[in-house]
């Protein structure tokens, strides 16, 4: 039986797979198919070479919930909130991105305001009853959303983390009137203060549910016709798998689904190549992912942002995404300066020189003239040399370049976008770049990775066997992972510590329930992870500490203080021990531990040449003739020079002047960079 890893991209649909009973590994890599992303999945199934029925695993990471929210491509969905609330999604908490920019606006809402109802209630901040649900108001409302056809409605209520119960009554008499609707509620969405978040989160998962479920349902329809007996299970965007039928319940949880995959791979790495510090990064065709990887263990982050002030307040690997992948095009602003993205040519049409309708040039395209792509992608199609030529020259007449110097300008730009990136999450986490290894995943990933790392003064780049589908590798070696938390705000000194055991107590044995109805079977291999959001009594934002497993005591206080205060100390520079540090709320990881892989398969040709060809390649204003290494049969007493290019089967390393690499133990190219 075949485990299988699929990630669906923007652009290509990537695949590896290993099977159980002999460690054999195959990849595949097809063009999206973004009409219906499932058919994607099939192709590169069938490409690989694998029957769907000898499939015991297919975990799978995908951009459908993400791509449906930033299109606004769902179908409308409703909210209802407490009287005098209805426009907290839109006003937000009254920031602003660009602070001196008066001409910016608020990105679209998730849910129209004319679908924004209210209804007299109200609890408070102790969970206590003021005012009760107004029960005729609340059938007057689920009576308009029975007349607009509404399919999907969040209902949130203020201060219903504390008590969830209006709530409850609200769907309720919802589904008197529409028995047939989804109904999401805040209160099991995430129960946690500061509404806005709250509400968001609950507004994302009620919008994309709908597209979600249809998703999931198209999926298995498909994979049930070609016999598919095994087990579908989705990426995580806090590290880890889920099934699909929590799935189709939880989108809000699958935001970052696709690169989740790639910090695994990164986490991964860490076990077979010893380096402690990792940050991984992927470039596909339409953005390139950034995060911080430490000891195996991707950084999570309660604060991610879909779009400027659209929050999603639920456990999630701190990933960075901006718009610079292979399909991103160069265009001209009206200032007449070189742009690069954030729009992409995607799969369809696709870059100039995938022949596929493209007119715009993009950094595909860039490469190709540059000399460092192989003409025929390692023989999976053949580039339309002449037409990239041909766009990018009626761009270099906008700005008064040549081809060439046009070409290299994008990359540049490019490049310096994902510096950029690299730049904001490391600052953002307090971390120093010359610490980390630059490990480059994606199929355009490692043609980039040098130029961004010697930008960020990283020194040492790492591009590991199957990077042109880290994230699918990823992909198999993720656990099975339900998160939870509880909001319970106390001064240290003042909590109460057998409400805080009970709390744990409950969410520990939730979360145990939650992974055996998904199948996970043995007990004995389920670990918890406990958390505590805390912070200094009076700061306005929270640090993630870790907190030991069994009875706390009190003499347990002190030495959680002081993981506090390291934790704080290590994401913003300074501690103080004369604050009184305060909880916050409480958050169990239950972990079912799978299978690991099998050792990454190296092939190394004995006695074969390692060596495809010369090709021109243009660094820095001119042309410089380079070897051409074959990727996978490079072995560890190999060294090469660059200025050099290394061709792998589904990814393409660019070693320019003064970088030096070598092949370590487990098949990964170690770059060294000189300053």
């Amino acid at each position: 039986m075949w485990r299988v890893g699929v990630d669906v991209g923007g652009t290509f649909t990537d695949l590896f797979a290993w099977e159980e009973s002999t460690g054999r590994q195959v990849t595949s890599k097809v063009l999206t198919t973004k009409q219906d992303r499932s058919i994607a999945v099939l192709e590169a199934i069938q490409k690989a070479g694998i029957d769907i029925a000898d499939i015991s695993y297919l975990m799978h990471g995908t951009t459908t919930a993400t791509n449906a929210l930033i299109e606004r491509s769902y179908p409308d969905a409703a909210f209802i909130t407490t009287e005098g609330f209805r426009d907290t999604l839109e006003i937000g908490r009254q920031h602003r991105e660009h602070l001196y920019d008066p001409y910016q606006s608020k990105p679209k809402p998730i849910i129209k305001r004319r679908y924004r109802y209210t209804v007299p209630e109200r609890t408070n901040v102790r969970g206590e009853t003021e005012r009760p649900l107004d029960i005729a108001a609340a059938h007057d409302v689920a009576r308009k959303i029975k007349a607009a056809r509404i399919k999907s409605v969040g209902i949130g209520f203020i201060n219903s983390y504390v008590c969830g119960e209006h709530e409850k009554q609200m769907r309720d008499i919802l589904l008197e009137h529409c028995p047939d609707v989804h109904v999401v509620l805040s209160a099991e969405t995430r129960p946690v203060f500061r509404e806005h978040g709250r509400f968001m989160t609950t507004a994302v998962r009620a919008a994309c549910m709908p597209v979600m479920v249809k998703y999931m349902d198209d999926l298995e329809a498909r994979l049930r016709q070609h016999k598919f007996v095994g087990k579908l299970l989705i990426l995580k965007s806090s590290g880890g798998v889920m099934s699909a039928d929590v799935a189709r319940l939880h989108p809000e949880d699958m935001l970052e689904s696709g690169p989740a995959g790639g910090v695994a791979y990164a986490g991964y790495l860490t076990e077979q190549s010893g380096f402690e510090r990792i940050l991984h990064t992927d470039v596909g065709g339409t953005s390139f992912d950034v995060s911080i990887v430490e000891n195996g263990k991707g950084l999570i982050t309660r604060d991610h942002e879909l779009e400027w002030e659209v929050p999603i307040v639920v456990p999630m690997l701190d990933i960075h995404s901006v718009g610079a992948g292979g399909g991103s095009i160069g265009w001209v602003d009206s200032g007449g300066s070189l742009r690069v993205g954030p729009q992409s040519a995607g799969s369809e049409p696709g870059p100039v020189c995938y022949g596929r309708g493209g007119t715009q040039p993009t950094i595909t395209d860039a490469n190709l003239l540059l000399g460092r792509l192989d003409p025929t992608l390692s023989g999976k199609m053949v580039l339309d040399f002449a037409a990239a030529e041909k766009a990018m020259s009626n761009l270099a007449k906008q700005i008064g370049l040549s081809t060439l110097a046009t070409a290299e300008g994008m990359i540049r730009i490019g490049c310096e976008y994902m510096a950029q990136a690299v730049k904001k999450i490391l600052v953002s986490r307090g971390r120093d770049p010359r610490d980390f290894v630059f490990a480059s995943f994606g199929g355009a990933g490692a043609l980039h990775a040098c130029f961004v790392a010697k930008s960020m003064n990283i020194p040492k780049v790492i591009v590991p066997p199957h990077a042109g589908v880290a994230s699918a590798f990823g992909a198999t070696v993720m656990d099975l992972r339900q998160d939870l938390e509880h909001f319970y705000y106390t001064p240290v000194q003042d909590a109460d510590l057998r409400k805080i055991n009970g709390i744990l107590a409950e969410l520990e044995a939730k979360a145990k329930k939650a992974l055996k109805e998904q199948g996970f079977e043995n007990e004995h291999d389920i670990e918890l992870v406990r958390t505590a959001q805390m912070r200094y009594v009076g700061q306005s934002y929270e640090v993630e500490t870790p907190i030991p497993n069994g009875v706390l005591t009190q003499e347990c206080m002190p030495r959680i203080e002081q993981q506090f205060h390291a934790c704080h100390l290590k994401e913003f520079g300074v501690s103080s021990e004369d604050f009184a540090p305060a909880f916050v709320s409480f958050g169990v990881a239950a972990i079912g531990r799978m299978e690991d892989p099998p050792p990454v398969e190296i092939s190394h040709m004995a006695g074969g040449d390692i060596i495809k060809g010369m090709r021109d390649v243009y660094f820095e204003g001119k042309w410089t003739s380079c070897q051409v290494y074959k990727g996978e049969a490079l072995g560890t007493q190999h060294r090469i020079e660059g200025p050099a290019i290394v061709e792998y089967e589904h990814a393409c390393t660019v070693l320019p002047p003064n970088t030096h690499a070598h092949v370590n133990a487990m098949g990964a190219l170690v770059i060294d960079i000189e300053k």
